[in-house]
């Protein structure tokens, strides 16, 4: 396994690749390991990179330093040099301030899980202004299924103290019909945001070639 980017065969670096094809060709392990530059004796810096998207995908708008120094590899120094690409970043485009005319306006923020082997199931903060507050990945499930609970859905929005939320998650498969258990999982997080006053405004299935609203398709 490959410690430093220098060690993997040219036309597969990242930077090179990047050079070639432009930002967008890269995945997310790719662009990180731009970031992080090399591994460590132990480990190397594709693995690095996964263990770092996965703390990413758990906290959100609110990665912190402390965050990424959890992760063997990751020191102060290069901790600071994502965290101030992402803070970069977040100024100039502002995610967590996007004003949402329709739910489905928040695809742009979440498309790039499209393309993960496993479901993501994303939960997405709404303040009463419909901007974006936050968004996070709540489970990671197997090919075709991801198991999640109310409670584990709410507990972050109400910290955001949000008002509404949107939930989303990717078919790995590309087929985009709603599963029985989609249905099942909406009904009861609707139920449980009525209760806590907190509106479902949407559950999103997307893919690479498209998307499934059930808010469009009237079945919430």
């Amino acid at each position: 396994m490959p410690k430093r980017i220098s060690d993997i065969p040219e036309q597969d670096r990242p930077r090179e690749k990047l050079q070639k094809n432009g930002a967008d060709a890269l995945s997310d392990l790719e662009l990180l390991s731009i970031l992080i530059g090399s591994g460590t004796s132990k480990s190397h810096v594709t693995a690095i990179a996964k263990k770092i998207v996965s703390v990413i995908d758990e906290k959100g708008i609110r990665l912190a330093v402390n965050d990424l120094t959890k992760v063997n590899g990751i020191g102060m120094a290069r901790a600071s040099t994502i965290i101030a690409a992402f803070e970069f970043v977040r100024r100039r485009i502002k995610p967590e301030g996007l004003k949402i005319k329709k739910p489905v306006d928040v695809l742009q923020l979440i498309q790039h899980y499209a393309d993960r082997p496993q479901e993501h199931f994303i939960a997405i903060s709404v303040n009463g202004a419909n901007e974006v507050m936050n968004i996070r990945v709540v489970t990671i499930g197997l090919v075709n299924q991801s198991q999640v609970h109310p409670r584990e859905i709410f507990a972050d929005i109400i910290t955001d103290r949000a008002s509404a939320l949107i939930i989303a998650h990717n078919h790995p498969s590309g087929n985009l019909a709603p599963s029985r258990n989609d249905i099942l999982v909406t009904d009861k997080i609707k139920s449980a945001g009525q209760i806590l006053g907190i509106n479902l405004l949407d559950h999103i299935i997307f893919g690479k070639k498209g998307y499934y609203s059930f808010l469009e398709q009237k079945q919430l």
